[in-house]
């Protein structure tokens, strides 16, 4: 229950603040989310008054994301305080935001393939896009194959795509750029296109970089109006500044995006030389959830009972962020104990069992019968 709320909170926020800044296609495409969220989160009312709400809720949501559409027509523009004043114009937008070297965040990745449990079926797609050519640089000049292009992880929610992501950075040893959709459509970080040149400027002055977008469905979301402003002057850019990057001048550049809808992009961001190579990410598998059993509970004080192979086995059908909680969930409960009673306390089986009970997979079988028909017309 508590990562359902969480995932219905999270979508309702990004849709609100985008609403907020007239943000209008991302904000549909949030608030859909959020009010698909609250209907599985009605579903799981224990009462018929709390399923009702939980349904209305969701119906405000779509009343929202259907206004947005009518916003976008109108060309509405919105205020930061969302009211309705006109907003500020162009050279005063332009003037007062912030420059593309405060929101563009570079780091180098620690983690490594193997601090990342299980996908060794991706972490192989991953190395023949970029590590491969990298360790083997006359091989891959002798066959044509260059470093870098597009890699587009998807997959239901917690499954470690932004986790893969930042792995593969720190393994070939590569400055990683983190991006939002927000940073580069709002109105508020001044001259886009401009904004958008910084940024592949500065992945072109490293040595091996790495562009990760995350929720790229935001960014292109499919069936995109013609009419809209930030975004149609942005996307083309970003696109076509994809398939243009000079690979010639020894600059390695791997485009990453990750989303948990893919059946939301626009289709031209699929096309050859975008990111057409598409990775699923799946709920992970025995070897996976033993590895982050072993993660997030080897080093707590474990009662004698707990036989971490039996819950591997016993947590089919959890993502990992699921598993995570569990693990973080079932160590609080002793740890309270102790506070409260001074008694030194462990953590059981019967207290992973009940947190267990009271923790739903996050990711249903609907969810992933979904994905499932997404990647077979997608190989077709």
């Amino acid at each position: 229950m508590t990562l359902a709320w969480d995932t219905f909170e999270r979508y309702k926020q990004k849709g609100l603040d985008a609403r907020r800044v007239g943000q209008w296609d991302s904000a549909r495409i949030y608030l859909l989310e959020a009010a698909r969220a609250m209907m599985i989160l009605s579903k799981e009312a224990q009462s018929d008054e709390l399923r009702q709400g939980r349904r209305d809720m969701a119906a405000k949501l779509l009343e929202l994301a259907r206004d947005c559409d009518a916003a976008k027509k109108e060309n509405r523009r919105a205020t930061p305080a969302g009211n309705s004043r006109s907003a500020p114009s162009a050279s005063s937008e332009s003037d007062s935001s912030p420059s593309a070297d405060k929101w563009i965040v570079k780091e180098k990745p620690a983690i490594r393939f193997k601090d990342v449990a299980g996908l060794d079926d991706v972490k192989e797609d991953v190395r023949l896009k970029m590590v491969y050519p990298l360790e083997h640089p006359e091989l891959a000049a002798k066959f044509g194959v260059n470093p870098g292009g597009g890699v587009l992880l998807y997959g239901p929610p917690g499954t470690g795509k932004t986790l893969l992501a930042r792995a593969t950075a720190g393994e070939i040893d590569a400055a990683f750029f983190v991006v939002s959709a927000a940073d580069l459509l709002s109105k508020w970080v001044g001259e886009a296109e401009q904004n958008i040149k910084k940024l592949f400027d500065a992945a072109a002055a490293e040595p091996r970089s790495i562009i990760f977008i995350d929720e790229i469905e935001a960014l292109v979301p499919a069936r995109r109006d013609e009419g809209s402003s930030v975004m149609q002057r942005v996307v083309p850019q970003i696109l076509q500044g994809m398939e243009g990057f000079d690979k010639k001048a020894g600059r390695a550049v791997l485009f990453m995006g990750a989303t948990n809808c893919p059946w939301q992009l626009d289709p031209a961001v699929l096309r050859p030389g975008r990111f057409d190579e598409k990775i699923y990410i799946p709920l992970p598998d025995l070897a996976a959830r033993s590895k982050m059993l072993d993660i997030y509970l080897a080093h707590r004080p474990l009662a004698d009972d707990v036989n971490l192979a039996d819950l591997a086995h016993r947590l089919e059908g959890y993502s990992g962020a699921d598993i995570k909680y569990i693990c973080d969930r079932a160590a609080t409960i002793p740890f309270l104990q102790i506070v409260a009673t001074g008694k030194e306390e462990s953590i059981t089986v019967q207290i992973i069992e009940d947190v267990i009970h009271d923790t739903s997979p996050s990711v249903t079988h609907d969810q992933l019968k979904r994905f499932d028909e997404w990647r077979s017309a997608a190989e077709k």
